[in-house]
């Protein structure tokens, strides 16, 4: 098949986009939801550890079980779309219940496995020579995902919380019935080797992708407690500045968003300079924006912006380098259980990250609790030095993250 019909990459571009938008939907309506249900500050960094949490145990699960493996990976993910959605809409019904909230975000990150790898896996199975470029499409689509939620928010000032989260559930529903409708199983579609948990020591023997993977930690460490509280940051800006004209949600959007053309460009970029460069320069980038967060309460409100966008184009854009580096310097015989594995610990580490921010704020503040974020950069360049001047090609496989 020399070239896979024109509907395939858009499709799964904007399924993947639909999906992803459940995992920020209830952090965009906490301060609805901090008004309306008294829910402590401290609600926003336990919400979106939930969910976290619940995709480690959905990942895990779904490599124990083989699920994309046994079944259609379309029908994996409309059924993950589906059910995540349900979730994430449930909170409608929950009643002001934190644990109960908890619970759903739980539930939703769990579905998420289904739908955020399983949708890379889609495309791989379509995408062979073309895979990198395909794989910067799909997680600039995660990215603008994610992002989604506060647009909605942003735009719809009058719209109940109530409808944000409907309407996200909606949009996951719709995506994953376009991913079974419009895209078949692909021609390469393979098999990957049983999840093996006794490997993991082995995987980390390998000096490349112990590199690859720590550099990676490095990165996750940063990446989504930047995201989960950027709206804290910008809120306190206004409170401080009294800008009425900065629109908190709308803002955050612009800054989460950004990440996507961090993605793509950096995957242009690393057709020539290579992928380990892209990511160094990406994180060095990001580390100094961490480390001159305290002075941007300072700046005036077009260059404070401007300032979090640009932290946004680097936070995210170096994230499918690491996946590209990762699928590339996984031990070839254990290939599935060490993405597993490295994607299960980078998750799992951006809970402690989450967690620490969000007790810090009451210590530190807003304006100097970024500082917090500076060690994952800084150690992930370290550990990502050796790797430059590799020669790298496109990964057969891997999950962007």
């Amino acid at each position: 098949m020399r070239h896979p019909p024109s509907r395939i990459l858009p499709t799964i571009v904007l399924s993947q986009f639909a999906g992803t938008s459940l995992w920020f939907a209830a952090n965009s309506v906490m301060p609805d939801l901090q008004r309306r249900w008294g829910l402590p500050q401290e609600a926003l960094g336990d919400v979106t550890t939930a969910v976290q949490l619940g995709f480690i145990a959905g990942t895990l699960a779904f490599a124990v079980l083989t699920v994309s493996d046994r079944y259609s990976p379309r029908s994996v993910f409309l059924a993950c779309s589906v059910l995540g959605g349900l979730a994430n809409a449930a909170a409608y019904l929950s009643g002001p219940s934190l644990p109960a909230l908890l619970g759903l975000r739980f539930a939703t990150g769990f579905f998420l496995a289904g739908i955020y790898p399983v949708g890379m896996k889609i495309a791989a199975s379509w995408y062979q020579r073309d895979l990198g470029r395909a794989l910067g499409f799909l997680v600039g689509a995660t990215v603008l995902g994610t992002a989604f939620p506060h647009l909605l928010r942003g735009l719809g000032q009058t719209l109940p919380w109530e409808g944000v989260m409907v309407a996200v559930s909606a949009l996951a529903l719709a995506g994953g019935a376009a991913m079974f409708a419009l895209v078949p199983d692909g021609p390469y579609l393979r098999t990957r080797s049983p999840f093996d948990a006794k490997s993991l020591p082995s995987v980390f023997r390998s000096k490349k992708f112990r590199a690859s993977a720590f550099g990676y930690f490095g990165h996750m460490w940063e990446l989504y407690a930047f995201w989960a509280f950027v709206p804290l940051l910008i809120a306190a800006y206004v409170a401080r500045t009294a800008d009425a004209d900065l629109n908190v949600p709308l803002c955050t959007f612009a800054i989460i968003a950004a990440g996507a053309l961090g993605c793509m460009v950096g995957g242009l970029i690393s057709l020539r300079l290579g992928s380990a460069r892209v990511a160094l320069a990406q994180l060095a980038l990001s580390g100094l924006c961490c480390l001159l967060s305290p002075l941007v309460m300072q700046l005036p409100g077009p260059a404070f912006v401007a300032y979090l966008v640009a932290w946004g184009v680097v936070v995210a854009g170096d994230s499918p380098q690491f996946s590209a580096l990762n699928a590339r310097f996984a031990p070839g015989a254990l290939v599935g259980s060490a993405l597993t594995i490295a994607n299960s610990i980078g998750f799992a580490i951006t809970v402690v990250s989450i967690q620490l921010v969000n007790h810090g704020i009451g210590v530190l503040g807003v304006q100097y609790v970024f500082l917090l974020l500076a060690p994952g950069p800084l150690i992930g360049l370290l550990a990502l030095a050796p790797l430059v001047g590799e020669t790298e090609g496109n990964a057969p496989d891997g999950m962007p993250d």
